[in-house]
């Protein structure tokens, strides 16, 4: 079972409300109306009814739900609550009524009031506005200050981490993250690792450095993310810094890590800036021929992805499943 397969398995299973707000999108459309009828979710467009239907045209959208943001029945109890949400701002309530016709906020509203439980959106949207109304409505998680991406990549016939299976962060959000960002983003990806795919997560801090093999502002920065990660989560295998080799590599573990239990087996690699963070994510895929599944954001309370402009239905669909098994973690 493929990757892909086994998280629209796991999505069936306890099926989640997840919103999708560019409904006049024909991807999305295509997408809303596969996912739905493979039962990987209760589907909910949000957006303009008749516009939704008009671009729809064939389309069949019977399984899906679909919420007319001027007609809906809770509006106005949207409206009053995202008004009190963020007065202290300086929101007024006609701001708050006029920002509740973007389907975007919207469908954060609609989380917000356990109306629905993730929301997928940047087909036609920028990764800004699809994650502003998150992080003014939604917010982080409890006990964690950073939103970070990661990407899961599946490499054939690998004998390294988790049978082939890494998790990657952050490789497309966070562009030169501190040394307390960077142990929030090792922190978030071995809990998304556990909760997302049942995997154990060892956690490699990386670097061009091992042990202090080198000694440079940018090695430092690794040395003191690993020291703080590990304690604010004493319970998780965190090591560092260590180069990409000693990560991976049983014999080259023994020789630059001997005493580290992370060392030649980590599944969860973390990397130092988005530089090297996209580099890693695109050279593993091109060279490696793996599949790389992302990115997906964490470290937000609820489940909101970001897709890319360029994607296919086929990407919205496994966005939608991941979207769902990452509500399932979040009610578990």
């Amino acid at each position: 079972m493929s990757f892909l397969d086994d998280m629209k398995k796991k999505a069936r299973a306890s099926k989640k409300r997840i919103v999708l707000p560019e409904g006049t999108d024909l991807r999305v459309l295509t997408a809303a109306s596969a996912a739905a009828k493979e039962g990987l979710a209760e589907i909910i467009l949000v957006g303009n009814k008749v516009d939704i239907l008009k671009t729809a045209g064939e389309i069949d959208l019977s399984q899906v739900l679909i919420v007319d943001v001027v007609t809906a029945e809770k509006k106005e109890e949207y409206i009053e609550r995202f008004y009190e949400l963020r007065k202290a701002k300086g929101v007024t309530k006609d701001q708050a009524r006029e920002l509740m016709k973007d389907p975007v906020y919207f469908g954060n509203m609609m989380i917000k009031q356990n109306d629905a439980d993730g929301l997928v959106s940047g087909a036609i949207h920028s990764t800004a506005d699809t994650l502003r109304p998150a992080l003014q409505i939604i917010k982080t998680a409890p006990g964690t200050s950073l939103v970070s991406s990661f990407f899961i990549m599946v490499i054939p016939d690998c004998e390294y981490g988790q049978d082939g299976v890494f998790l990657f962060s952050d490789c497309g959000l966070n562009e030169n993250p501190n040394a307390d960002q960077l142990s929030e983003i090792a922190i978030s990806s071995a809990h998304t690792m556990k909760g997302l795919l049942g995997i154990t997560p060892i956690v490699a801090m990386l670097s061009y450095s091992t042990y202090g093999s080198a000694n440079s502002e940018l090695t430092q920065k690794v040395v003191q993310a690993t020291a703080l990660a590990k304690q604010k989560a004493p319970d998780l295998l965190i090591d560092g810094e260590m180069q990409v080799d000693a990560a991976l590599v049983a014999s080259t573990a023994k020789l630059k890590a001997p005493n580290s239990a992370v060392a030649g087996q980590a599944n969860v690699l973390i990397f130092p800036d988005l530089n090297a963070g996209n580099i890693g994510y695109k050279l593993t895929e091109r060279l490696a021929k793996a599949q790389a599944y992302g990115p997906i954001t964490q470290g937000l309370a609820k489940p909101i992805n970001d897709l890319s402009r360029g994607c296919k239905a086929e990407d919205i669909i496994g966005v939608i499943a991941m979207t769902a098994v990452q509500a399932q973690a979040e009610h578990s």
